[in-house]
């Protein structure tokens, strides 16, 4: 089943901090970058300075690319434009960021 939730950028740093588990696969779109990844690990904190950051690692399902990396949704959530989060087969859920 597809759903489309429509979301500004502060939503959708609270739907993947509560929606988005282990293992889930997540293809974001942002920039002008599409990348297909599976979560490995999410990790939410708030450092000395009040400053916040969502750090997920990230298994790049790519064609030519499987490589894992880090990515702070926070210092990207201006450039966001579609994240497709998949549960499992038949769970997917688009998430489409509203034009600020």
């Amino acid at each position: 089943m597809e759903k489309e939730i429509t979301l500004n950028q502060d939503e959708l740093i609270e739907y993947v901090k509560n929606e988005v588990k282990t293992y889930d696969t997540l293809e974001i779109s942002y920039n002008r970058i599409f990348l297909p990844t599976e979560v490995i690990d999410i990790e939410h904190y708030v450092d000395e300075n009040e400053l916040e950051s969502l750090n997920l690692v990230l298994q790049v399902n790519g064609e030519l690319l499987n490589d894992t990396i880090q990515l702070d949704l926070i210092e990207i959530k201006e450039e966001i434009v579609e994240i497709r989060h998949i549960k499992n087969e038949d769970d997917l859920t688009v998430l489409v960021v509203e034009d600020v």
